[in-house]
């Protein structure tokens, strides 16, 4: 019996070996295992944005959201993107997205493009069914965004489609959502307290990017310098928009810090009007309260202004 036991001692030290170094595995993946209430996605997402605005709104809607990275397409002081085109470095960004959020309204002329290139990229409209304001030649304007209360709706839209598309995350998006809505209510709040009190509401703006913040703040734009920017006013339309500051007795006249100025410094030289800063929120730092800051900055330049009215 004794050999018998001496010959199975190799076979049974090879079987603890076995199982201790089974448990080690085991120990190692245990430490790697997310704790308890936690979720692992199924994948990383990559959601890439068309332009500033809507990357501010996507980075708070996807705060703290595990395995979810926000990249914004388009370099930070590009601005609207009127006619822009698609460089090689921006379909470099497309191919590793997932989702691709735009902000619609026929502000990305080159969403066509993108589809007919990649079919299967999910597409998410921030301005899907909300109701749009025409220029004069009746054509829709995009600028949604640069009304607080247009940025709410589109924050709910993407926060709805992003729940949609990404049901694992679906209440963090839909949290977060709530929050960020939260604090721009307070902010349009506290810029109604300011505006709805000043007598004269005449403005004239840089381009046609502020007929919502305007319809929102019951503001009237008496002219436009530069219908399209980057794009100088003819001299005719120089002397227009002179003659109607003039009748209409305007002190003051708003540039946009992205573009140049030099148009509406030679309306304040003929006309004598100052000229104060709107910002339509197009470029900017990547912190989540940017847009609440720089319209913070357009409250503060609006009140400089129409008190000197």
């Amino acid at each position: 019996m004794r050999g018998r036991i001496t010959k199975l001692l190799p076979i049974l030290l090879m079987g603890v070996i076995f199982l201790s170094l089974s448990g080690c595995g085991e120990s190692k993946n245990t430490t790697n295992q997310v704790p308890s209430g936690s979720s692992v996605p199924e994948k990383n997402i990559t959601i890439v944005t068309s332009f500033y605005p809507i990357y501010i709104s996507a980075i708070n809607l996807a705060k703290d959201v595990p395995g979810v990275q926000v990249v914004n397409m388009t370099k930070p002081q590009t601005g609207c993107l009127h006619d822009y085109q698609l460089t090689p470095d921006d379909l470099k960004t497309l191919e590793k997205a997932d989702i691709f959020i735009v902000n619609g309204a026929g502000m990305e002329a080159f969403l066509d493009k993108v589809i007919q290139q990649q079919p299967n990229l999910v597409i998410v409209e921030a301005s899907q069914e909300i109701k749009l304001l025409k220029d004069e030649k009746g054509e829709k304007n995009p600028h949604v965004w640069v009304s607080i209360s247009g940025n709410i709706a589109q924050v709910k839209n993407i926060a709805e489609q992003l729940a949609a598309i990404d049901k694992d995350n679906a209440s963090q998006y839909k949290s977060n959502g709530e929050e960020y809505v939260e604090k721009l209510e307070t902010l349009s709040h506290k810029m109604h307290q300011t505006l709805d009190e000043v007598e004269n509401k005449n403005i004239v703006t840089f381009h046609e990017a502020f007929p919502y913040f305007a319809q929102e703040f019951n503001l009237q734009i008496a002219a436009v310098i530069e219908r399209e920017p980057g794009s100088e006013p003819s001299p005719q339309e120089l002397v227009d928009t002179i003659k109607t500051i003039r009748d209409s007795n305007i002190n003051v006249l708003f540039a946009e810090p992205q573009y140049s100025s030099k148009a509406a410094g030679t309306i304040a030289r003929e006309t004598g009007a100052n000229v104060y800063t709107l910002d339509p929120v197009v470029s900017g730092d990547s912190s989540l309260d940017s847009y609440i800051n720089i319209m913070e900055q357009n409250l503060q330049s609006l009140q400089a202004a129409l008190k000197s009215e």
